[in-house]
């Protein structure tokens, strides 16, 4: 026998949170499977987890840690009547009312379900950038760009994300080494002509960063040359991984649309994803911004829409 809910929130980052805060003072008694601690995608709390210091969330003037921001706002959604399962989803079916999802074997139903498992940066699988994530590594120029004024920093990357945060970091860092593992950069032609006349920007070429020096905070990288083998050291106090990200979205294949890269598609204006009464929101449909905030925004849309469309179902 499932255990039914109104509205079954999959994910717990600011747009899941958010959902479940809207939801829960509307009297929807809305249930969130927040995700597993262990794990490096869908973790409770999202992307915020993994951050420090988070000084563009309006209302924190003296900034707020990352992991404290999400556990206040988990606990104002609890405070409205939110129910939380710390576990991770293994399946759904979505292909009738009610909808449905297990967590292995227990199976909970839903009249309404907000999909936000977010995304991931991709990471370079250095065994250093779980311990330093957050203390001079990052994957968002715009959330930490300013922790680095004056300093030589280095991104990651060859395409127009790479080039892009790198252009951005140029109005804090003293220097920014752009690391390319080949001999071209992968970017668009405005891009690559921005970034070759910043005069602030020094493209490092078939180069790969092998080792991330440091014990609490990032001191320096260690680069090997992809033609020759020969590694090198480079002195900067700040490494930008830009090299993607991935939508956690394989629970979905088959079941929702998604863009060939893997991210939700929904309606324009709105969170309605192409199946009735599923709504997706945060950064799991949104590749554009991927900003706390925004994620924020869509997961107050995603609640809004999802009371809507439920009065309608009983009106």
């Amino acid at each position: 026998m499932a255990i039914h809910h109104k509205v079954l929130i999959i994910g717990s980052g600011p747009a899941g949170l958010t959902a479940a805060i809207y939801t829960a003072r509307a009297g929807l008694l809305p249930l969130v499977i927040e995700g597993e601690p262990s794990s490096t995608s869908d973790q409770p709390g999202g992307q915020l987890m993994l951050t420090t210091e988070v000084e563009n969330f309006p209302g924190f003037p003296e900034g707020i840690m990352g992991p404290e921001l999400m556990t206040r706002c988990r606990e104002q959604a609890a405070r409205f009547g939110a129910q939380f399962i710390t576990e991770k989803v293994t399946r759904v079916d979505f292909s009738s009312r009610p909808f449905r999802a297990w967590i292995r074997d227990t199976e909970y139903s839903a009249d309404s379900v907000i999909v936000s498992t977010g995304a991931q940066s991709l990471m370079l699988g250095l065994p250093e950038e779980p311990r330093l994530i957050g203390h001079g590594l990052s994957t968002c120029a715009t959330c930490d760009g300013f922790f680095f004024r004056g300093q030589e920093i280095a991104v990651v990357g060859g395409g127009d994300s790479a080039l892009e945060e790198a252009q951005f970091l140029t109005k804090f860092a003293s220097k920014v080494h752009l690391i390319v593992r080949r001999d071209a950069l992968r970017a668009s032609k405005i891009m690559q002509d921005r970034a070759l006349a910043n005069e602030k920007i020094s493209i490092i070429w078939n180069s790969t960063v092998s080792k991330i020096h440091g014990d609490d905070k990032v001191a320096g990288i260690e680069l090997t040359d992809t033609q020759t083998g020969a590694t090198s050291e480079l002195g900067v106090t700040g490494i930008f991984i830009a090299i993607g990200h991935r939508p956690n979205t394989d629970l979905f294949k088959g079941v929702l649309n998604m863009e060939d890269s893997g991210y939700l598609i929904t309606k324009p204006g709105s969170t309605y994803t192409n199946i009735e009464g599923v709504f997706a929101c945060g950064d799991v449909q949104d590749h554009t911004y991927r900003q706390a905030i925004t994620a924020a925004g869509s997961g107050c849309m995603a609640a809004i829409d999802s009371e809507r469309w439920l009065e309608h179902q009983h009106s």
